[in-house]
């Protein structure tokens, strides 16, 4: 049985694209969220079990950097670890997300306790950190590429939030103000990364395989909270000390 012939780096770009539908703007979480159907709770919830994803996204970034013996690339890729954790002009996009957080009613030092994040926020977010560890950097740069879906996600909180809730400081929303054009520059170095080192059908479809496992690390974020949040049913919930 001879070999599948690769797609043509259009068609394998296209490949990835279609993943969209399972990025976790389709999950019920947040098309709840975008019809202004959550409460208070349950936004205070999604964005404290968020922050966990914020506050690794810089520790995963720097096991790219670790891995990758590139120095151009490497030169490119730090950008995202300053984006995230700030430099000497910019306070960062995890400070941006601690500032969400109190827009939402959620203290500083209550954000950053991280009590009040579920577990399977937890598990599923280290499973990503231990895969940016053990990966090659080309698989765990590919793994970004949900990044491709994100900008119309932030594109939506900003137009609808401020009708829907309210409630929410404003000032709180420049993560995501932020995060539209940053997302679309990362996208097309992890895009062209992608493209270059996935040649062979196999590869692809190994890149393929390797974007579904980031779009269900989302997703499953969004289980737990749903679990929690929407049909009450927290850890433990049943059991009775």
């Amino acid at each position: 049985m001879s070999e599948q012939a690769p797609w043509t780096p259009e068609a394998f770009e296209a490949q990835l694209r279609a993943k969209e539908i399972y990025y976790h703007i389709n999950h019920p979480y947040h098309i709840d969220m975008a019809a202004g159907k959550l409460t208070r709770e349950q936004i205070q919830g999604w964005v404290a079990n968020r922050f966990y994803y914020q506050i690794k996204i810089p520790v995963k970034d720097a096991n790219i950097l670790a891995n990758c013996p590139d120095r151009d690339t490497r030169r490119l890729w730090i950008q995202r670890i300053r984006d995230h954790d700030g430099d000497g002009t910019d306070a960062g996009g995890i400070e941006a997300w601690t500032r969400l957080g109190e827009a939402v009613g959620i203290p500083r030092e209550d954000l950053w306790s991280l009590r009040r994040v579920l577990p399977g926020v937890r598990f599923a977010v280290d499973a990503y950190v231990t895969f940016a560890r053990n990966a090659s950097w080309q698989e765990a740069a590919c793994s970004s590429l949900t990044e491709m879906f994100a900008p119309t996600i932030h594109k939506q909180r900003l137009s609808g939030w401020p009708d829907l809730y309210p409630w929410i400081e404003q000032g709180g929303l420049a993560y995501f103000r932020n995060r539209v054009t940053q997302a679309s520059r990362d996208v097309e170095h992890g895009l062209a990364i992608t493209l270059q080192h996935f040649k062979t059908r196999e590869q692809q479809e190994r890149a393929l395989e390797i974007l579904q496992f980031k779009l269900d690390i989302l997703w499953t974020m969004l289980d737990a909270m749903w679990l929690a949040y929407i049909d009450r049913k927290p850890p433990y919930y049943n059991i009775k000390p």
